[in-house]
């Protein structure tokens, strides 16, 4: 299997996107969306960003690599009676399912990111983007002392080096980078703006019960667990990601979890 796929299909991360839903509808609210617009929603999850831009009237389509999200996505989109949201199964990589120029707006929040062939993924999402239309990204910033960076430097830490040749998804977090992907695709360097911003994950329960859910769903996290306990370092790791949450946790109610990240917003006119 593709270990792309393999990852992201390996825990449930609907478990944690309950924790993203606000701030996802309130990305969304920032995007312009009108009726009728054409939006594409790149490494999609269960439709955190894509089910807020149908419920404004775009037509949109999430893609997602693992197969369990795709599945979760149409559902709640049913449950939801949002006929002009569906989702299928595909890789950023390589949308070669889609046509030029099919979307006004192309979405990764978080998403593409993660895909392993970065200057691939920028290539596709200009292609499929309509000139005049426009892509944005929300991407983790590379050693950024906030959560979800921070949680991904701590597990890498505990596992096996990559493969080489591999590119570290934490790339997509930094400006030069992101500057020179665009670029390669076409696109012309003053059109592509990159800002930090912010997104918090909320919760009903303490970090504790959040951590539970990054070590039993999510995929890369899991990946440290299994790693550290073969290595005889999971408490170790455990306390790590304790001390972490805990600190990063703002939330003025007792037994509720709220925890603003920085990330780096980019927004590209095709």
């Amino acid at each position: 299997m593709n270990p792309n796929k393999a990852l992201w299909e390996k825990g449930d991360f609907t478990r944690l996107a309950v924790s993203m839903r606000e701030s996802g509808e309130a990305l969304v609210a920032t995007l312009g969306i009108t009726k009728g617009l054409r939006v594409l929603d790149l490494g999609c999850g269960d439709g955190t960003t894509a089910l807020p831009a149908a419920a404004l009237g775009a037509d949109v389509l999430g893609v997602d690599i693992a197969r369990n999200l795709v599945e979760a996505g149409n559902r709640r989109a049913r449950e939801r009676g949002l006929s002009n949201c569906r989702f299928l199964e595909g890789d950023a990589c390589d949308l070669g399912e889609l046509a030029d120029q099919s979307f006004d707006l192309v979405v990764s929040i978080f998403g593409a990111m993660f895909a392993p062939r970065p200057f691939d993924v920028a290539r596709e999402m200009v292609r499929v983007a309509r000139r005049g239309g426009r892509i944005v990204m929300g991407n983790w910033i590379p050693g950024d002392p906030t959560l979800v960076a921070q949680v991904l430097k701590i597990s890498s830490s505990y596992t096996p080096p990559p493969p080489e040749g591999f590119v570290s998804p934490m790339t997509w977090g930094i400006e030069a980078d992101v500057v020179e992907r665009f670029t390669a695709a076409g696109v012309p360097a003053d059109r592509i703006r990159c800002v930090p911003d912010t997104y918090t994950f909320e919760l009903p329960a303490p970090p504790s019960e959040f951590l539970a859910l990054f070590r039993d769903y999510y995929g890369p996290t899991m990946n440290a667990f299994e790693a550290a306990e073969r290595n005889g370092g999971a408490a170790k790791l455990q306390g790590e990601l304790d001390a972490l949450f805990e600190a990063a946790n703002r939330s003025p109610r007792e037994g509720a979890t709220r925890i603003p990240a920085t990330y780096l917003r980019v927004t590209v006119d095709v």
